[in-house]
C-alpha cells in the first residue's frame, strides 16, 4: 500500500508540473498587451498598409505562442488576420459571443477602441480542436490618430 501511495504521489506531481509547463507555453495577457501596443505603433509609424502586412504573416513577429494580434477598423471590417483570411474585408460587427447570442464581441471591441482606447473584452470563443465554448480575453487598443484597433486574446 505504501508503494501505491508513493507511486500515486509521483504521478500526481509530475501531471501538476506538466500542466505549469504547458501553462508556460500559452501567451500572457501581458505579451497581449504589448504586441497589440507594438503593432499600433507600426501602424501609427509606418502606416496602416506596412502594419497589415506585418500582421498578416503567418510566420511573422504578430503571431507567438497561441495567439496572435488582429487588426480592424473602427466602422467592423476585419483588415489583417493571420489565422483566419477568410475574415479580411468582411464586417465581423454581427458575430456574437459563442456563450451569450446577445453579446456582440466585436461591437463591444469597438465600443471599448472608441471609448476608453484600450481594454479587455471578455467573451466565450471556440478554441480550433475543442468544440466548446471557452472564456477568452482579448486585449483591444486603438492606433493613435487612426480609425483602426489591434487586439489579442488568450483562453483563460
Amino acid at each position: 500500500m505504501k508503494k501505491f501511495t508513493q507511486v500515486a504521489m509521483g504521478i500526481a506531481v509530475i501531471l501538476c508540473l506538466a500542466g505549469v509547463a504547458m501553462a508556460a507555453d500559452g501567451a500572457t495577457k501581458d505579451e497581449c498587451v504589448a504586441k497589440t501596443k507594438e503593432a499600433g505603433k507600426m501602424a501609427a509609424d509606418q502606416g496602416v498598409e506596412a502594419a497589415i502586412a506585418e500582421v498578416n504573416k503567418k510566420d511573422g513577429k504578430f503571431v507567438w505562442k497561441d495567439t496572435y494580434v488582429f487588426l480592424m477598423d473602427l466602422d467592423g471590417k476585419m483588415i489583417a488576420h493571420p489565422m483566419s483570411p477568410a475574415l479580411i474585408g468582411k464586417n465581423v460587427l454581427d458575430m456574437k459571443d459563442k456563450g451569450d447570442p446577445g453579446k456582440l464581441l466585436f461591437v463591444e471591441m469597438v465600443g471599448v477602441a472608441k471609448g476608453k482606447g484600450e481594454g479587455w473584452v471578455e467573451y466565450m470563443w471556440i478554441n480550433p480542436g475543442d468544440p466548446k465554448p471557452r472564456k477568452k480575453v482579448t486585449y483591444v487598443y486603438r492606433v493613435p490618430g487612426k480609425n483602426v484597433l489591434a487586439g489579442a486574446g488568450v483562453y483563460e
